[in-house]
């Protein structure tokens, strides 16, 4: 099985010898992946639609793996038990969504020992609650796939040293390691913005609200920090 560039980023991700839980599994690619290629010798792939966990189920019993990879159908961390797995992957949910499932099973969530998140929309918010919850982050990852830019987040449990509130949306390790897609993210951020004020700019009322004061302020930090590129 070849994986694509995001998810072979995140398999990449997952130390040899771990307990992987995949959380929204969809077809099983990851944990099918890792196992048959001998990484991981255990995983639990969930999903909560029947459709996709059908799917996984199927595609683990094709390839004779139902010993190594348990399929679950259940909403988010109600597949774990605390304890049962090591790494926790999230992937391909919006940022708001990650953090539900993280926080509707904290006697799971504090059982994992790294947690490796790919969201979709609203990867500061991601970061800030890792920070905040003693999450730090030890691994960001830029992936280029099909003509759009993915984040990957793994952290580890522990303290997490204060950052700049702009690093949340750009990401601390990928500014502290130049990535080399650094560049286009920042800017991809910056359009971004751009087309919300742009888009708020038509409303007095949200030209003169908080939210258009923070978007503002939130564009010149990110236009300061392109400009150190």
């Amino acid at each position: 099985m070849k994986l694509g560039e995001r998810l072979k980023t995140i398999a990449d991700m997952v130390p040899a010898g771990a307990t992987m839980a995949d959380i929204g599994t969809d077809h099983a690619y990851l944990p099918i992946y890792l196992v048959t290629r001998n990484v991981i010798s255990r995983a639990i792939a969930g999903d909560i639609h029947y459709g996709p966990y059908l799917s996984a189920k199927n595609a683990v019993e094709s390839r004779q793996l139902a010993e190594q990879v348990s399929v679950r159908q259940g909403n988010g961390l109600e597949v774990l038990s605390p304890g049962e797995a090591d790494v926790a992957v999230i992937a391909g949910m919006g940022g708001a969504n990650i953090i539900d499932i993280l926080t509707s099973r904290p006697e799971v969530t504090i059982s994992i020992k790294r947690l490796i998140l790919q969201p979709m929309i609203a990867a500061a918010l991601v970061r800030e609650w890792l920070c905040i919850n003693n999450w730090h982050i030890v691994d960001e990852q830029l992936v280029e796939e099909d003509g759009r830019l993915y984040q990957i987040i793994a952290a580890e449990q522990g303290i997490s040293r204060q950052v700049e509130p702009v690093l949340y949306e750009i990401g601390p390790l990928l500014w502290h390691t130049r990535h080399p897609l650094l560049k286009q993210h920042i800017e991809e951020l910056i359009s971004h913005l751009r087309g919300v004020l742009s888009a708020m700019a038509g409303s007095t009322e949200a030209v003169n609200s908080v939210k258009y004061r923070e978007f503002n302020g939130k564009l010149k930090e990110l236009e300061d920090k392109l400009a150190c590129l």
